[in-house]
């Protein structure tokens, strides 16, 4: 027998055996003449196009196809050679001039431009951030949610970092809330703030414009940055510590009324605290830590506690007449001419009795030009008020009234067209609507 046959036989088939688990059929990926990889199945390569088309479309916005040529060559290659699909799909993309990786930066995940080199757009914010960063500056943040990411991007996007910083500080309208203060009406604040008097209305919902009180919270248009910088210093300073009050009582003074005795002196405190802000604008104050430095002395008051006249003030105003409002506050077209109005017109029929809308003494009661029969009360502290237009008058300059006394009757005496009680307050000389001040 011939045995070697057999053992040639045999060699062959183990080597053969030792080749198919070393090397695997595959094929050589020839994009526009350039190898780019290995596969066992064409169709891996032909959906990597398919995927990279695909997201191609979506970042520029219309439907992309590869153009390019591919070939394909049988081979036998090791195991470890076949080339993942993700590593067809980065090389496919590098090829497309249309898209480009870039840095994105997105607000609130608002596309706002891109760069090809992130320290541009670091560059940028730093840039925006700059004014509001004092030496005291321990943390710099913003108001929106900003990213920065790295992905693919149409090659024509957005680039210039100057134009992308116009947009971050081009002011939005925003609002915000305003106390009302004394004297305040609902049209000045809309003229102080820059709005109209619609937009006040739209802004404030259920709002009586006519009746304003102290206290009271409205809300204001406020123009505001489309990214806001928010920062927090860590500031050290003096604090004045108020003295304080003891109250004794004297008898010699009217209830209401007050005096210093002892004006006592403030204290100090060496205050440190983090202080936030929004673009430069305090938003809270944190205190860490507070040191006495001088501890402040009482402050004495003496509180009278006689009982008041009937004709003292008491600081609240009545309305003087109940009728109807027919000329409010403010200019006003009358007689063919436009013209500011001082005051209230209420109308009231002839003879209604008109009452002082607060205790004190009468300067004035007589006829006045266009006021015809006027009376004026002085109710201290720089405070006056004006009943115009009377038909007769019933007190005389000099005379303490008392809130509710009757001071006049309705008439249409001076410039008037009808009947009724021209009604105003004045503080230091100037007219303030009287709207504000009415309880």
């Amino acid at each position: 027998m011939a045995p070697l046959p057999f053992l040639a036989l045999t060699a062959v088939i183990g080597i053969a055996a030792v080749v198919g688990t070393m090397y695997t059929p595959a094929y050589v990926v020839t994009v526009d003449g350039v190898d780019v990889g290995l596969v066992r199945d064409q169709s891996v390569f032909r959906q990597a196009v398919e995927r990279v088309e695909e997201r191609a479309s979506d970042i520029l916005g219309y439907d992309y196809h590869l153009a390019h040529e591919v070939s394909y060559e049988m081979a036998l290659t090791g195991q470890d050679q076949i080339t993942p699909a993700a590593e067809f799909e980065t090389y496919l993309f590098d090829q497309i001039g249309e898209v480009m990786k870039s840095y994105v930066l997105t607000v609130d995940g608002q596309f706002v431009g891109a760069a090809t080199d992130r320290a541009a757009l670091d560059g940028m914010l730093e840039q925006l951030a700059a004014p509001y960063v004092t030496e005291n500056t321990v943390s710099v943040s913003y108001t929106k949610n900003v990213h920065i990411t790295r992905e693919y991007t149409p090659s024509d996007v957005q680039q210039d970092t100057a134009a992308m910083l116009a947009m971050l500080t081009e002011n939005t309208n925003g609002q915000t809330t305003y106390e009302v203060q004394k004297g305040d009406t609902f049209m000045a604040l809309a003229f102080d703030n820059d709005m109209t008097m619609a937009e006040m209305e739209e802004l404030n919902p259920g709002i009586d414009i006519n009746k304003l009180y102290i206290g009271q919270i409205l809300n204001i248009k406020e123009e505001i940055p489309f990214l806001g910088v928010q920062t927090v210093d860590s500031l050290t300073y003096h604090e004045e510590i108020a003295c304080e009050v003891r109250e004794v009582e004297d008898d010699s003074m009217y209830q209401g009324e007050s005096k210093v005795l002892d004006a006592g002196i403030p204290g100090e405190a060496l205050v440190t605290a983090d202080v936030t802000y929004v673009n430069g604008v305090e938003k809270e104050r944190n205190v860490t830590s507070t040191t006495v430095l001088r501890e402040a002395t009482e402050k004495v008051i003496a509180v009278g506690t006689k009982e008041r006249p009937t004709w003292y003030p008491t600081g609240n105003y009545i309305w003087p007449v109940y009728g109807r409002i027919t000329s409010r506050f403010g200019y006003r077209s009358i007689f063919g001419s436009y013209s500011y109005h001082s005051g209230l017109d209420i109308a009231v029929p002839y003879g209604t009795s008109v009452k002082a809308s607060d205790g004190g003494t009468v300067t004035f009661a007589g006829y006045k030009g266009s006021y015809g029969y006027l009376v004026i009360i002085n109710h201290g502290n720089g405070e006056q008020t004006y009943y115009g237009h009377n038909s007769s008058l019933l007190v005389s300059a000099g005379d303490k009234v008392y809130q509710g006394q009757t001071i006049a009757k309705a008439g249409s005496t001076g410039r008037s067209t009808g009947s009724h009680c021209h009604f105003e307050i004045r503080i230091n000389g100037t007219a303030v609507n009287p709207a504000a001040y009415l309880n």
